[in-house]
Formats: structure tokens, C-alpha cells, sequence
């Protein structure tokens, strides 16, 4: 494996335990004695780690729920499963529907809602020919000539995704085209993880599927739970800032989270839908807070979009907030926060910015 990739594969798994940590650590510093059958799983799947901490008489029973289908949905979903749904779909690109499990399909049409926010700007599920181009999550990360990037991006377009929801198919209308559906598939299965901790009757619980932090209700105390936001340049465990929630996810995208170095140049794992190129914006990072996991993990593609761009559309989105944290390490957050983020900085290197 590339170095600078092991490293950064480090690095992502110390900070969800770091989350872990700070979560657990902010339950039993105010969890009464009334607070039992705390149980805690652990799982790697999704190609990351897993974590659940779920409370209640059936709490197990939840948890072992939720792994259960973690692990089928990531065989689903995954591009390296030859009988999952996304290498079906990929292979028959160009040649007409193929029938696809239901899951699959609500997917689809989670990713195109999200899509349609910033038409395709921001989250595009197409893109995968050019991530593959590049190559940044695999172990020989490339800068592709500017010829091959060219004759991909015709291949990049969201509504080439074809639904019949009522038939459960799906088509690509291209031959050549592929979808990765890594960039919503943690936020959908973090609702579902949710609506199965409720129908164990679980009223309190916390998952965090590599980095997406999905919490049901309060802390067995009562009160919100808290969720630290990372220092996009700092050591792991070191944060800027956290935000307390309730019954909402916590989904940040960051250029740190995977990238490669070449000639000097620092290359991240996302990509601008519309160029096929790298962000190089002035952003490092965007957290969004919003009720439904799969939107959050959408609209923090928003980070593609700019800083002013990227605002614009999580304000205009309802129910959505962010957290956004520029180059010049200085932090924005849009205007339902500005009451509720808690900027905490230890090493004193960020400016915190009221905008607008």
C-alpha cells in the first residue's frame, strides 16, 4: 500500500475511536444510575470501522440487528462484490434495466434527490470512472493525462441513472458509465440503523460508521449528545470545536481524509464532478448536521462547491447546518449554529468567523 494512504488509513481509524471515546466519555460523565444494558459492538465493514453503542432491555438484540445488515448491504453495495448490485449495474451500462434488490433502488433515488440540490455539482454518483482514473483510495493513486480526464467527463451525468421503482430496475444510459455508491452508502445505513434501534424499542444510541456519527435521542442522562469536529491539520485526536445533538447525524468531508503526493502537489480523494480534477479550493473540510444521515453524507459533498457556493446550498437546504473550515484555517458556520457550535481550539491556530 502507498504510504501517505496506510498512514491516512491510520489516522482515520484513531480518530473514529477518538470520536468513540469523546461520546462515551460525555454519557458516563452524566449517566445516572437508571442507565443500564449499555452494550457495545464493533464491526469492520464498509471498508472502515463500525462502532455502536446502544442502550435499552433490548439493546443486543438492536445492535446484533444493525451489524447483521451492515454486512449485507456492504456485500450489495460494494464495487469489489462480483454479485453485488453495483457491479450488476456497472456491467450492463449501456445495455437496457437490470433487476436490482428494492434497497438498491431507494438508494438511487436517495443519491439522485441529493444530486438534484446542486445539479450534479456537488455529488455526482457517476463520477466513478474518474476516481477510478485517479486511483487516490486504491494502493497506486495516479494523475491521469488531461486527454483521459476529457474523454471521461461526458460519462459523469447523474440523470443517466434510469429508476423503474415500481419494477425494481435500473439502468445506465451510457455504455462505460459506473456508479460508487461509497459516497452515500454509510448515510443511508446510518438511518436504517436508526430505525432499527427504535424498532427494538432502543430510545438511546450512537453509531459511527467511519466517521459518520449518527445519534438516536439524548444520552441516557437526557442530555444532548456531543460530537467533536477534527482539526483538519492536527493530530487525530485533536479537535476545533463540537457540536451537541440530538435524534441527527454528523457527516464531514475532508481533504485530509485520503490523498496522495506527487511532484509536491497534494492530490485528495474528492473529486469536482465537473472538471474530473482533485477540490483545490480553500476548503479543508465541511461537517453537516441534519436529521437524515443520507442527506448529511450527501450535502457534505458540498465542500466541491467552495466555501460561498457551498453555504448558499446548505442554507437553502431545510433542516441542514455546516461547519466549514477554509485553508487559511478559519471557521464558518451557517446561521442555525452560530448559538450552538462550541469552538474549542488548543492550539490556538484557527480564527472562528462570523459570516455575513
Amino acid at each position: 500500500m502507498n504510504q501517505t494512504n496506510h498512514m491516512n488509513t491510520l489516522k482515520k481509524i484513531v480518530f473514529i475511536l477518538f470520536m468513540l471515546s469523546l461520546s462515551c466519555f460525555a454519557v458516563a460523565c452524566g449517566q445516572s444510575p437508571a442507565a443500564e444494558n449499555e452494550v457495545e459492538a464493533e464491526d469492520f465493514a464498509l471498508d472502515t470501522i463500525i462502532n455502536q453503542v446502544v442502550y435499552g432491555e433490548k439493546a443486543q438484540a438492536a445492535a446484533d440487528a444493525v451489524s447483521a445488515e451492515i454486512k449485507e448491504l456492504d456485500d450489495l453495495w460494494s464495487v469489489e462484490s462480483a454479485a453485488g448490485d453495483t457491479v450488476k449495474l456497472n456491467s450492463h451500462a449501456g445495455e437496457g434495466y437490470v433487476e436490482l434488490d428494492p434497497k438498491t433502488v431507494t438508494l438511487l433515488q436517495e443519491a439522485q434527490k441529493i444530486s438534484d440540490y446542486s445539479d450534479g455539482a456537488a455529488f455526482d454518483i457517476t463520477v466513478a470512472p474518474i476516481v477510478n482514473a485517479w486511483g487516490v483510495c486504491s494502493d497506486d493513486p495516479r494523475v491521469p493525462q488531461a486527454e483521459e480526464i476529457q474523454s471521461l467527463l461526458p460519462l459523469v451525468n447523474y440523470e443517466d441513472v434510469l429508476i423503474d421503482a415500481a419494477a425494481n430496475k435500473a439502468a445506465l444510459r451510457q455504455e462505460g458509465q459506473m456508479i460508487d455508491l461509497g459516497g452515500i452508502a454509510k448515510g443511508y445505513i446510518g438511518d436504517l440503523a436508526i430505525e432499527r434501534y427504535k424498532e427494538y424499542g432502543v430510545t438511546s444510541a450512537f453509531i459511527n460508521l467511519g466517521g459518520n456519527v449518527v445519534v438516536l435521542g439524548n444520552r441516557p442522562d437526557g442530555t444532548p449528545w456531543k460530537v467533536g469536529i477534527q482539526d483538519p491539520r492536527g493530530e487525530t485526536s485533536d479537535i476545533i470545536g463540537y457540536v451537541e445533538v440530538s435524534d441527527q447525524a454528523v457527516v464531514t468531508s475532508g481533504d485530509y481524509q485520503r490523498y496522495f503526493t506527487e511532484d509536491g502537489k497534494r492530490y485528495c480523494h474528492i473529486i469536482d464532478p465537473r472538471t474530473g480534477y482533485p477540490i483545490d479550493n480553500g476548503l479543508m473540510s465541511v461537517t453537516v448536521i441534519t436529521a437524515s444521515s443520507a442527506d448529511a453524507d450527501g450535502l457534505a459533498k458540498a465542500i466541491v462547491l467552495g466555501l460561498d457556493e457551498g453555504m448558499e446550498l446548505i442554507e437553502k437546504t431545510d433542516g441542514a447546518e455546516a461547519v466549514f473550515i477554509t485553508a487559511e484555517k478559519e471557521i464558518y458556520v451557517t446561521s442555525g449554529l452560530r448559538d450552538t457550535f462550541h469552538f474549542e481550539d488548543a492550539s490556538n491556530g484557527y480564527t472562528y468567523i462570523q459570516k455575513g
